[in-house]
């Protein structure tokens, strides 16, 4: 079973009572995707350390517990084809990026509040290097033709102020297929998530 980089933690306190003894969770599952667990906290540390796109909405859980579920199915594909795995130094560079955006103090305090450690923070952004390396493999040879271009830039031309078509040019090459990417990719993700296993349980 693949984690996420925030491990599940089920703990149970016995408390004596006479005879009897009572169970407390202190942590809790939000979803189950074909047999692996997405817990609260990985939802709370995604959101505490920014690995995911947070939201705007007065309660960001239900649109961050989606993130993660998509990640966990491309990732059971990703795991299927093996790509190669990212340097050593492509990881300390993307804990580095995080810990110059929170601090050092504020990092610590997000692992330690979500009962992870560096070492597990450094699996999942390994991962989603390899995630990345595989949708740019897969989907990374979206070309829009020069009339696409052309047309983009007519339709749009407003936005452009006084740049021409042709210093506009790589602009909106880049637009198109970033639009083109991801309109793929979404279809391919709804398409594994038809597919799959996919528990989200109650709150």
């Amino acid at each position: 079973m693949h984690r996420t980089f925030l491990v599940p933690i089920l703990v149970c306190a016995a408390l004596a009572a006479g005879a009897s003894a009572r169970a407390e969770i202190i942590d809790r599952v939000l979803a189950v995707v074909d047999g692996a667990l997405i817990t609260q906290s990985d939802v709370a540390g995604a959101i505490r350390l920014g690995l995911v796109t947070v939201p705007a909405a007065p309660d960001p859980v239900p649109g961050v517990l989606d993130a993660l579920i998509e990640r966990r199915l491309i990732l059971a594909e990703v795991d299927r084809y093996a790509p190669p795995d990212p340097a050593d130094a492509e990881v300390e560079q993307a804990v580095d990026a995080i810990r110059a955006r929170l601090g050092p103090a504020e990092l610590d305090a997000a692992l330690l509040q979500t009962g992870s450690s560096l070492d597990q923070l450094r699996r999942y952004l390994r991962d989603e290097l390899r995630v990345d390396s595989y949708l740019k493999q897969r989907f990374g040879s979206l070309q829009p033709s020069e009339a696409d271009i052309a047309q983009y830039y007519r339709d749009h031309a407003a936005e452009f102020g006084q740049r021409t078509q042709p210093e506009a040019h790589d602009t909106i090459l880049a637009l198109l297929t970033t639009d083109r990417r991801q309109a793929l990719v979404r279809d391919w993700v709804a398409g594994l998530r038809r597919r799959a296993n996919v528990n989200i349980l109650p709150r």
